[in-house]
């Protein structure tokens, strides 16, 4: 006769081969998906203003420098021309009140020639020339991927874009991309 532990040992193996033969059978009969189907991906994405300066060599025009501020030159020079030519007018004291006219006359109009002239002188030098301009550009922060896994279907926030498949392992996402190695 058996002995009544060895009773209890064989009964309780049998109920779990059978337990596990039970779980086999219906794994083999309802396998678990290795993958969920990804319905839609929309990128999550962030504006972003970029700064920059843009540079260029443009012409420049403004008025030459000026050697004489007085104006003494012309001041001289009209002088002596007035002079002279007040000096051709008249004859005794009244040839030397027109040379002292003309000399004064002469000086005035020279120094505002020269002025006029100073003025308008005018030169051309190339400067550099920046501003700051800004361009707008958009930063992906990640993707929310609505999926179906079986008959559920679910919303999930990735990193990374998954493509048409999630891998799925014991039921659950993989969410991690895939490592690729890179043969050298």
């Amino acid at each position: 006769m058996m002995n009544k532990s060895m009773l209890i040992g064989a009964v309780a193996g049998a109920a779990a081969v059978t337990a596990i033969g039970g779980i086999a059978g219906y794994k083999a009969l309802h396998p678990q998906p290795t993958y969920a189907d990804v319905v839609n991906v929309q990128p999550i994405t962030k504006d972003i203003r970029t700064a920059h300066k843009d540079c260029r060599e443009e012409p420049v025009t403004r008025r030459a420098p000026v050697r004489d501020e007085n104006r003494i030159a012309g001041t001289a020079v009209g002088a002596v021309l007035g002079g002279v030519l007040g000096n051709q007018i008249g004859g005794g004291n009244g040839k030397t009140l027109a040379t002292v006219a003309g000399a004064a006359a002469g000086g005035y109009a020279g120094n505002r020639v020269q002025k006029n002239m100073q003025e308008s002188d005018r030169q051309t030098v190339m400067e550099r020339r920046c501003r700051t301009e800004y361009s707008n550009h958009k930063k992906v922060l990640g993707y929310n991927v609505t999926y179906h896994l079986g008959e559920k279907q679910g919303v999930v926030r990735m990193d990374h874009d998954p493509g048409q498949r999630i891998p799925v392992k014991d039921g659950q996402l993989i969410l991690t991309p895939a490592v690729t190695e890179n043969p050298s």
